[in-house]
């Protein structure tokens, strides 16, 4: 991208450029999740890190992140980076990446699927690009601020049923000890009471099966930026809302997310917020 175009995107993140970065993200992040696709193909856990108490990091994450940083240095080279494996960083840049190369890694090591690469551009309280592909099912979701969601080309919306038929998503984060009795007492409460409960073990494609309406709502603590930062503005751009734990909008410097439909997220709100 040349400097006037990257000055423009600084002052007018509404503007149609927005459209075509996001377009291009969607490329870097094909390409990363296609060198996850390769590996995963050979990969031996014998190359498996422990970052903490059942919190995993593999060569595959680490070179996924280099991938990423490289080219999207290409694309916006006056941005700085928020990512997972601290393979890149910021200063007082306007505009900041948010990368999670591999969202999901248990599920990767496992074989098990969902996991994704997510890529977010953000610009202090605003989140202008938010990009998740999904590897197993060569998905690409993404949105742009003001400009709808999108899977693979086609648009997506939230789903329309109340929290009675809800399909909810109560993921378990890896800090266990303190987020154990909150889960216990979500699913207490839920159980039974929704159309049904899951846990997927990707928190990024959590949140792009809620703007889909496969999921109509998923909460989760403990997380990072890198977590959840460019699945909640798809979901946004899909209708959808979302909140932290508080139910406060501002959530993007927080470590909770609550995301669903505009029918499902006052009930699921306000069982979470009586529960913490």
């Amino acid at each position: 991208m040349n400097r006037n175009m990257e000055e423009k995107l600084v002052k007018m993140p509404h503007m149609k450029d927005l459209e075509k970065i996001t377009m291009e993200v969607c490329e870097v992040a094909r390409q990363a999740g296609a060198y996850i696709r390769k590996e995963r193909e050979k990969f031996s856990t014998d190359r498996v890190e422990r970052k903490h108490a059942h919190d995993y990091v593999s060569y595959v994450d680490k070179g996924s992140e280099t991938m990423i940083v490289e080219e999207l240095r290409k694309l916006l080279p006056e941005a700085g980076f928020i990512t997972e494996e601290g393979l890149a960083s910021h200063r007082d840049e306007q505009m900041l990446w948010v990368v999670d190369p591999l969202d999901g890694t248990t599920n990767f090591i496992h074989g098990y699927a969902p996991y994704a690469v997510s890529i977010a551009l953000t610009r202090g309280k605003e989140i202008l690009v938010g990009v998740v592909y999904e590897v197993c099912a060569d998905e690409c979701f993404y949105a742009w601020k003001n400009g709808g969601a999108y899977r693979n080309g086609e648009a997506i919306h939230v789903g329309n049923v109340d929290i009675n038929d809800a399909l909810l998503c109560l993921q378990l984060p890896y800090n266990s000890n303190a987020y154990k009795p909150v889960v216990k007492e979500l699913i207490e409460r839920f159980y039974g009471n929704v159309g049904s409960i899951r846990m997927i073990g990707s928190a990024a494609m959590a949140l792009c099966y809620v703007a889909a309406g496969r999921l109509d709502g998923y909460a989760e603590r403990y997380i990072g930026q890198w977590d959840y930062m460019a699945g909640s503005l798809i979901v946004m751009e899909a209708g959808g809302r979302v909140t932290n734990y508080a139910g406060e909008d501002y959530f993007m410097e927080g470590d909770s997310v609550i995301a669903a439909s505009q029918r499902v997220h006052p009930s699921l709100a306000e069982v979470i917020m009586e529960t913490n």
